[in-house]
């Protein structure tokens, strides 16, 4: 079994750090690139950040985010929010960032994720997908020649507005144009902290041979130990819990190992001089 990989996420609105539940009832929790390097001491594996305003006026704050984040992070940073271009991607990537993260773009445009690929590698290029059960609760036949029955569906804008894609058909779908990975995220579970939407996962993870990392619903450690043993994902996202100091990664990741979950053991990390 490969060693999972804890990720804290940031989400960052006018260039600071803010937490919700369920997309809403934002609060600012911080610094992006100070939280960002007290998790790297912790030991953890990535860092996100996601751009969860995405308009032209944040564009300028976020772009200098980044750039400070890849000065004075060694761990892989992936950003998200706005990229609506192959452009948006090499502009990300130029500035310093490991992996780009596309979600509303895809569903209009999916060729931008097998173009990504083809120009920057699959491991540049992270399919974030947003996914809600169905309003009715009820999974779609297939007798009517639907083949998506997963009872989940996709969301797009920041959770606004849902496109009616099957959940399985569009990971299914991103995997095969050339996604590296797949991020994730259960509206529903996010931000309420009682446990990641493992019914969810586990189904995505069993339709894709591409990694799954999970999002929404992390509440404490228990909720990652959870994770890994009834699900295949390959990495637990969180915030909430490590923004307000409740647990830091290195005790997530020593609770893993004590359940003989593997995880990645800390390094001596090395930063560029400024």
């Amino acid at each position: 079994m490969l060693s999972k990989r804890i990720i804290p996420c940031l989400d960052i609105k006018d260039g600071k750090v803010v937490k919700g539940v369920n997309f809403i009832g934002l609060r600012e929790v911080g610094d992006p690139v100070e939280l960002a390097k007290q998790y790297e001491q912790q030991n953890a594996d990535e860092v996100v950040f996601l751009d969860i305003t995405a308009s032209h006026e944040a564009r300028d704050i976020i772009a200098d985010l980044i750039s400070r984040a890849a000065r004075e992070l060694s761990i892989p940073l992936t950003v998200g929010g706005g990229i609506r271009t192959v452009d948006d991607f090499r502009r990300i990537l130029a500035m310093g960032a490991d992996k780009v993260a596309v979600n509303s773009a895809a569903l209009s445009n999916p060729a931008i994720i097998a173009e990504a690929s083809a120009e920057f590698g699959n491991q540049c290029v992270v399919s974030a997908i947003d996914a809600k059960a169905r309003p009715d609760g009820k999974k779609r036949g297939t007798a009517s020649g639907q083949t998506g029955a997963s009872g989940w569906e996709v969301y797009i804008k920041g959770g606004r507005e849902n496109t009616g894609v099957d959940l399985i058909e569009w990971a299914q779908q991103v995997a095969a144009l050339g996604a590296g990975e797949i991020l994730l995220t259960s509206m529903d579970k996010d931000g309420t902290r009682d446990g990641f939407d493992l019914p969810m996962l586990a189904a995505v993870c069993e339709a894709v041979n591409i990694p799954v990392i999970a999002s929404g619903g992390c509440g404490d450690i228990g909720s990652i130990t959870e994770l890994f043993e009834q699900t295949d994902s390959d990495a637990a996202l969180a915030a909430s819990i490590f923004h307000y100091g409740e647990a830091t990664v290195d005790q997530v990741k020593a609770e893993l190992a004590a359940n003989h979950i593997p995880v990645r053991q800390p390094r001596q990390l090395v930063h560029p001089v400024s």
